[in-house]
């Protein structure tokens, strides 16, 4: 068994567009990121067809960060 997680950052979904405009979010979010924005989910589909795929056939107990620069910032 190959246990991997995908760690996300501030993705923009319908679950948090009505708050995603406003002027907390964008200086709490936005402000928090190294790129200055949200994600978009198309962002993070890439992580996880790699971990799906052989391509992460090797990664076990991983932990795959998806953030923008959250952790980094």
């Amino acid at each position: 068994i190959t246990v991997n997680a995908i760690c996300p950052g501030p993705f923009l979904t319908e679950m948090n567009i009505p708050i995603a405009n406003t002027e907390e979010a964008k200086n709490f979010i936005v402000g928090a990121t190294a790129l200055a924005r949200w994600g978009e989910l198309r962002e993070i589909q890439g992580a996880a067809i790699f971990l799906a795929s052989d391509a992460g056939s090797y990664m076990v107990g991983s932990m795959l960060t998806v953030d923008g620069g959250w952790t980094a910032k």
